[in-house]
Protein backbone atom coordinates (compact mmCIF):
# COMPACT_ATOMS: atom_id res chain seq x y z
CA UNK A 1 0.00 0.00 0.00
CA UNK A 2 3.12 2.32 0.64
CA UNK A 3 4.20 1.82 -2.55
CA UNK A 4 1.09 2.34 -4.32
CA UNK A 5 0.49 5.59 -2.09
CA UNK A 6 3.90 6.64 -3.04
CA UNK A 7 3.44 6.02 -6.70
CA UNK A 8 0.83 7.68 -7.04
CA UNK A 9 2.02 10.66 -5.54
CA UNK A 10 5.04 10.92 -8.17
CA UNK A 11 2.09 10.40 -10.73
CA UNK A 12 -0.13 13.79 -9.32
CA UNK A 13 3.10 15.12 -9.07
CA UNK A 14 4.46 14.49 -12.49
CA UNK A 15 1.35 15.47 -13.78
CA UNK A 16 1.10 18.56 -12.52
CA UNK A 17 4.35 19.52 -13.42
CA UNK A 18 3.63 18.75 -16.64
CA UNK A 19 0.29 21.11 -16.67
CA UNK A 20 2.55 24.04 -14.89
CA UNK A 21 4.86 23.70 -18.03
CA UNK A 22 2.51 23.93 -20.72
CA UNK A 23 0.83 26.77 -18.98
CA UNK A 24 4.31 28.79 -18.68
CA UNK A 25 5.23 27.96 -21.87
CA UNK A 26 1.65 29.34 -23.04
CA UNK A 27 1.74 32.48 -21.64
CA UNK A 28 5.91 32.87 -21.73
CA UNK A 29 6.85 36.39 -23.03
CA UNK A 30 9.90 37.06 -24.96
CA UNK A 31 9.98 40.91 -22.93
CA UNK A 32 12.37 41.27 -20.78
CA UNK A 33 12.07 40.61 -17.11
CA UNK A 34 9.85 43.15 -14.85
CA UNK A 35 10.20 43.76 -10.84
CA UNK A 36 6.79 43.68 -8.82
CA UNK A 37 7.28 45.25 -5.76
CA UNK A 38 6.08 43.93 -2.74
CA UNK A 39 5.88 45.30 0.55
CA UNK A 40 8.62 44.75 2.95
CA UNK A 41 9.66 45.16 6.37
CA UNK A 42 12.60 45.98 9.01
CA UNK A 43 14.71 43.69 11.03
CA UNK A 44 17.35 44.88 13.92
CA UNK A 45 20.09 46.18 11.77
CA UNK A 46 18.42 46.19 8.18
CA UNK A 47 15.49 46.23 5.80
CA UNK A 48 13.92 42.85 4.08
CA UNK A 49 12.75 44.36 0.56
CA UNK A 50 10.35 41.79 -1.13
CA UNK A 51 9.82 41.45 -4.44
CA UNK A 52 9.03 38.73 -7.83
CA UNK A 53 10.27 38.69 -11.10
CA UNK A 54 8.04 38.22 -14.20
CA UNK A 55 8.19 38.13 -17.79
CA UNK A 56 4.41 38.34 -18.31
CA UNK A 57 1.39 40.28 -16.09
CA UNK A 58 -1.87 40.42 -17.04
CA UNK A 59 -4.17 42.48 -15.09
CA UNK A 60 -7.90 44.16 -15.73
CA UNK A 61 -9.30 47.16 -14.11
CA UNK A 62 -12.58 46.03 -12.42
CA UNK A 63 -15.73 47.36 -12.57
CA UNK A 64 -18.39 47.26 -10.05
CA UNK A 65 -20.95 45.93 -12.18
CA UNK A 66 -19.41 43.23 -14.03
CA UNK A 67 -20.10 39.59 -14.50
CA UNK A 68 -19.15 37.02 -11.95
CA UNK A 69 -17.50 35.23 -15.04
CA UNK A 70 -15.49 38.65 -16.16
CA UNK A 71 -14.93 38.36 -12.66
CA UNK A 72 -13.78 34.72 -12.95
CA UNK A 73 -10.99 35.15 -16.06
CA UNK A 74 -9.76 38.14 -14.43
CA UNK A 75 -8.85 36.33 -11.10
CA UNK A 76 -7.50 32.93 -13.04
CA UNK A 77 -5.28 35.64 -15.04
CA UNK A 78 -3.47 36.94 -12.02
CA UNK A 79 -2.54 33.24 -11.44
CA UNK A 80 -1.38 33.16 -15.08
CA UNK A 81 2.39 34.83 -14.38
CA UNK A 82 5.49 33.96 -15.96
CA UNK A 83 8.20 33.86 -13.51
CA UNK A 84 11.62 34.23 -14.15
CA UNK A 85 14.60 32.67 -11.69
CA UNK A 86 17.93 33.44 -11.25
CA UNK A 87 17.88 36.85 -12.45
CA UNK A 88 20.42 39.35 -10.11
CA UNK A 89 18.46 42.30 -8.59
CA UNK A 90 20.56 45.25 -6.95
CA UNK A 91 19.07 47.66 -4.55
CA UNK A 92 21.09 49.82 -2.14
CA UNK A 93 24.58 48.11 -3.01
CA UNK A 94 23.25 44.55 -2.44
CA UNK A 95 22.83 41.81 -5.10
CA UNK A 96 20.34 39.15 -4.61
CA UNK A 97 19.17 36.64 -7.28
CA UNK A 98 15.34 35.87 -8.10
CA UNK A 99 14.42 31.84 -7.07
CA UNK A 100 12.65 28.85 -8.62
CA UNK A 101 9.70 30.86 -8.77
CA UNK A 102 11.02 34.37 -9.36
CA UNK A 103 10.39 35.91 -5.58
CA UNK A 104 13.41 37.94 -4.48
CA UNK A 105 13.86 38.81 -0.95
CA UNK A 106 16.93 40.95 -0.01
CA UNK A 107 18.28 42.08 3.55
CA UNK A 108 19.74 45.82 2.55
CA UNK A 109 21.20 48.31 5.13
CA UNK A 110 18.84 50.37 7.10
CA UNK A 111 19.55 54.50 7.91
CA UNK A 112 19.41 55.67 11.49
CA UNK A 113 16.32 58.15 10.26
CA UNK A 114 14.16 55.85 8.28
CA UNK A 115 10.78 55.87 9.93
CA UNK A 116 7.18 54.64 8.47
CA UNK A 117 7.02 53.66 5.08
CA UNK A 118 10.41 54.19 3.08
CA UNK A 119 11.12 53.18 -0.28
CA UNK A 120 14.54 51.73 -1.40
CA UNK A 121 15.09 51.64 -5.30
CA UNK A 122 16.05 48.58 -6.87
CA UNK A 123 16.45 46.76 -10.61
CA UNK A 124 17.32 44.04 -12.32
CA UNK A 125 21.20 44.73 -13.35
CA UNK A 126 21.71 45.52 -16.40
CA UNK A 127 17.87 46.80 -17.03
CA UNK A 128 17.11 49.84 -18.98
CA UNK A 129 14.14 50.02 -17.04
CA UNK A 130 13.82 53.23 -14.34
CA UNK A 131 14.72 51.78 -10.72
CA UNK A 132 11.41 50.18 -8.78
CA UNK A 133 10.48 51.61 -5.40
CA UNK A 134 10.19 48.91 -3.06
CA UNK A 135 7.72 49.96 -0.30
CA UNK A 136 9.63 49.06 3.69
CA UNK A 137 8.32 49.38 7.26
CA UNK A 138 9.86 50.75 9.58
CA UNK A 139 8.31 50.60 13.02
CA UNK A 140 8.28 54.64 14.80
CA UNK A 141 10.78 55.01 17.33
CA UNK A 142 7.44 55.65 19.55
CA UNK A 143 5.53 52.01 19.04
CA UNK A 144 4.26 50.58 21.90
CA UNK A 145 3.65 47.11 20.09
CA UNK A 146 2.86 45.73 17.11
CA UNK A 147 -0.33 43.35 15.52
CA UNK A 148 -0.41 40.68 13.58
CA UNK A 149 -3.58 40.03 11.31
CA UNK A 150 -4.76 37.13 9.63
CA UNK A 151 -6.72 38.23 6.60
CA UNK A 152 -9.70 35.59 5.35
CA UNK A 153 -12.60 36.24 7.55
CA UNK A 154 -10.70 38.31 9.98
CA UNK A 155 -10.93 41.59 7.97
CA UNK A 156 -11.94 40.29 4.83
CA UNK A 157 -15.45 38.10 4.24
CA UNK A 158 -14.30 35.24 2.54
CA UNK A 159 -15.91 31.84 3.96
CA UNK A 160 -12.23 30.41 4.44
CA UNK A 161 -13.61 28.14 6.69
CA UNK A 162 -15.71 26.58 3.68
CA UNK A 163 -13.37 24.99 0.71
CA UNK A 164 -16.44 25.67 -1.92
CA UNK A 165 -17.45 28.87 -0.50
CA UNK A 166 -13.70 30.42 -0.09
CA UNK A 167 -13.40 29.28 -4.06
CA UNK A 168 -17.03 30.59 -4.81
CA UNK A 169 -16.12 34.20 -3.79
CA UNK A 170 -12.52 34.34 -4.24
CA UNK A 171 -13.10 33.79 -8.06
CA UNK A 172 -16.49 35.57 -8.75
CA UNK A 173 -15.75 38.95 -6.69
CA UNK A 174 -13.58 41.07 -7.45
CA UNK A 175 -11.57 44.37 -5.70
CA UNK A 176 -14.28 46.38 -6.32
CA UNK A 177 -17.10 44.06 -4.74
CA UNK A 178 -15.09 42.00 -1.89
CA UNK A 179 -16.00 43.37 1.61
CA UNK A 180 -13.91 44.23 4.38
CA UNK A 181 -15.76 44.17 7.76
CA UNK A 182 -16.39 47.75 8.69
CA UNK A 183 -15.12 46.62 12.48
CA UNK A 184 -12.25 45.22 11.14
CA UNK A 185 -10.86 49.20 10.28
CA UNK A 186 -12.34 50.24 13.12
CA UNK A 187 -10.23 48.43 15.15
CA UNK A 188 -7.21 48.65 13.25
CA UNK A 189 -7.52 51.95 13.13
CA UNK A 190 -7.27 51.88 16.68
CA UNK A 191 -4.62 49.08 17.66
CA UNK A 192 -2.42 51.17 14.89
CA UNK A 193 -2.76 54.97 16.63
CA UNK A 194 -2.05 56.78 13.16
CA UNK A 195 0.96 54.63 12.46
CA UNK A 196 2.66 54.48 15.89
CA UNK A 197 2.43 50.73 15.76
CA UNK A 198 3.60 48.73 13.03
CA UNK A 199 0.98 46.49 11.37
CA UNK A 200 1.24 42.90 9.68
CA UNK A 201 -0.78 40.71 7.39
CA UNK A 202 -0.33 37.32 7.31
CA UNK A 203 -2.34 34.88 5.04
CA UNK A 204 -2.34 31.64 3.61
CA UNK A 205 -3.34 33.21 0.54
CA UNK A 206 -0.47 33.18 -2.60
CA UNK A 207 1.17 35.99 -3.67
CA UNK A 208 -0.07 35.91 -6.85
CA UNK A 209 -3.88 37.81 -5.02
CA UNK A 210 -1.01 40.04 -3.85
CA UNK A 211 -2.36 43.51 -5.96
CA UNK A 212 -5.91 42.08 -5.64
CA UNK A 213 -5.86 42.10 -1.31
CA UNK A 214 -3.41 45.52 -1.59
CA UNK A 215 -6.16 47.46 -3.87
CA UNK A 216 -8.92 45.67 -2.11
CA UNK A 217 -7.36 46.87 1.63
CA UNK A 218 -6.70 50.32 0.22
CA UNK A 219 -10.35 51.02 -0.84
CA UNK A 220 -11.73 50.29 2.47
CA UNK A 221 -8.96 52.44 3.85
CA UNK A 222 -7.80 49.74 6.28
CA UNK A 223 -4.59 50.56 7.94
CA UNK A 224 -1.50 49.58 5.55
CA UNK A 225 1.09 47.05 6.32
CA UNK A 226 3.71 44.46 5.01
CA UNK A 227 1.94 41.00 3.88
CA UNK A 228 3.21 37.42 4.75
CA UNK A 229 1.77 35.23 1.76
CA UNK A 230 2.20 32.16 0.79
CA UNK A 231 4.77 30.67 -2.34
CA UNK A 232 2.49 28.15 -4.39
CA UNK A 233 4.63 26.35 -7.29
CA UNK A 234 5.69 22.53 -8.01
CA UNK A 235 8.51 21.25 -7.89
CA UNK A 236 10.92 17.77 -8.49
CA UNK A 237 9.75 16.99 -5.01
CA UNK A 238 6.18 18.10 -4.98
CA UNK A 239 3.92 21.72 -4.34
CA UNK A 240 6.22 24.41 -3.12
CA UNK A 241 4.62 26.01 0.04
CA UNK A 242 4.19 25.38 3.18
CA UNK A 243 0.72 24.52 5.07
CA UNK A 244 -1.54 26.48 6.67
CA UNK A 245 -0.48 26.03 9.97
CA UNK A 246 3.29 25.96 9.41
CA UNK A 247 3.20 28.83 6.71
CA UNK A 248 1.54 31.56 9.99
CA UNK A 249 3.87 29.79 12.79
CA UNK A 250 6.52 30.79 10.61
CA UNK A 251 5.94 34.23 9.75
CA UNK A 252 5.05 34.90 13.20
CA UNK A 253 8.36 33.99 14.44
CA UNK A 254 9.56 36.14 11.66
CA UNK A 255 7.61 39.14 12.70
CA UNK A 256 8.31 38.68 16.26
CA UNK A 257 12.21 38.25 15.36
CA UNK A 258 12.19 41.47 13.59
CA UNK A 259 10.53 43.47 16.53
CA UNK A 260 12.24 42.00 19.25
CA UNK A 261 11.34 45.34 21.65
CA UNK A 262 7.37 44.76 20.88
CA UNK A 263 4.62 42.84 22.25
CA UNK A 264 2.62 41.29 19.25
CA UNK A 265 -1.05 41.03 20.06
CA UNK A 266 -2.75 38.76 17.48
CA UNK A 267 -5.96 38.61 15.41
CA UNK A 268 -7.87 35.69 13.76
CA UNK A 269 -11.00 33.88 13.42
CA UNK A 270 -12.09 30.33 14.20
CA UNK A 271 -12.92 28.86 11.11
CA UNK A 272 -9.63 27.19 10.04
CA UNK A 273 -6.37 26.88 12.19
CA UNK A 274 -5.67 30.49 13.64
CA UNK A 275 -6.81 29.65 17.72
CA UNK A 276 -4.23 26.31 17.21
CA UNK A 277 -1.71 28.31 15.43
CA UNK A 278 -2.11 31.13 18.12
CA UNK A 279 -1.85 28.65 20.88
CA UNK A 280 1.51 26.95 19.62
CA UNK A 281 3.13 30.78 18.89
CA UNK A 282 2.70 31.65 22.39
CA UNK A 283 3.96 28.64 24.06
CA UNK A 284 6.72 29.38 21.35
CA UNK A 285 7.73 32.92 23.04
CA UNK A 286 6.83 32.91 26.46
CA UNK A 287 5.83 36.79 27.00
CA UNK A 288 6.30 38.27 23.64
CA UNK A 289 2.36 37.66 22.61
CA UNK A 290 -0.12 40.25 24.11
CA UNK A 291 -3.33 39.13 23.60
CA UNK A 292 -5.51 37.24 21.13
CA UNK A 293 -8.67 38.26 19.51
CA UNK A 294 -10.86 35.74 17.25
CA UNK A 295 -13.80 36.66 15.22
CA UNK A 296 -16.34 33.60 15.64
CA UNK A 297 -16.69 32.89 11.96
CA UNK A 298 -18.92 29.81 12.12
CA UNK A 299 -21.37 30.08 14.56
CA UNK A 300 -19.90 27.27 16.27
CA UNK A 301 -16.57 27.23 18.18
CA UNK A 302 -15.16 24.23 17.39
CA UNK A 303 -13.49 21.87 20.21
CA UNK A 304 -9.92 22.16 18.73
CA UNK A 305 -10.33 25.75 18.73
CA UNK A 306 -12.13 25.45 21.90
CA UNK A 307 -9.26 23.68 23.82
CA UNK A 308 -6.45 26.89 22.13
CA UNK A 309 -8.77 29.20 23.65
CA UNK A 310 -8.49 28.09 26.94
CA UNK A 311 -4.46 26.67 26.36
CA UNK A 312 -3.84 30.59 25.25
CA UNK A 313 -5.48 31.79 28.59
CA UNK A 314 -3.69 29.96 30.87
CA UNK A 315 -0.44 30.85 29.44
CA UNK A 316 -1.75 34.49 31.37
CA UNK A 317 -2.52 35.48 27.97
CA UNK A 318 -5.89 37.27 27.90
CA UNK A 319 -8.18 35.76 24.50
CA UNK A 320 -11.59 37.14 23.10
CA UNK A 321 -13.78 35.29 21.13
CA UNK A 322 -16.34 37.55 19.30
CA UNK A 323 -18.76 38.15 16.50
CA UNK A 324 -17.85 41.79 16.19
CA UNK A 325 -14.83 42.91 16.96
CA UNK A 326 -16.66 46.03 17.80
CA UNK A 327 -17.66 43.43 21.48
CA UNK A 328 -14.09 42.66 21.94
CA UNK A 329 -13.60 43.58 25.51
CA UNK A 330 -10.78 46.62 26.47
CA UNK A 331 -9.32 44.01 28.95
CA UNK A 332 -7.70 42.06 25.76
CA UNK A 333 -6.64 44.82 23.69
CA UNK A 334 -3.49 47.21 24.65
CA UNK A 335 -4.48 49.68 27.18
CA UNK A 336 -5.06 53.23 24.82
CA UNK A 337 -2.56 55.95 24.34
CA UNK A 338 -4.31 58.36 26.53
CA UNK A 339 -4.37 56.59 29.43
CA UNK A 340 -0.59 56.40 29.58
CA UNK A 341 1.20 57.77 32.27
Amino acid sequence: MANSTGTFSAGLNRAARAVEGLIERAIRSDAPPMLKAYRGYAVPGGLVIQGRVVSAVRRAAPEADQSKWVNFKQMVSLFLTSEVRGVPVVAAGVEGRSDAEGYIQMKVPRAPDHAGWVHIEAEIAGSDDAPKPMPVLVPQAEARYGVVSDIDDTMLHTGAFSLPRNLWNTFTGNALTREVYPDAVKLMARLSEGGRNPVYYVSSSPWNLFAFLEGIFDRAGLVQGPMFLRDLGVSDKGLIGASHGDHKGAAIDRILAANPELQIWLLGDTGQKDAIVYRDAVARNPGRIGGVVLREATGTLPEAARAAVTDIEAAGVPCAVVADFDAVPETVLPAPLDTQG
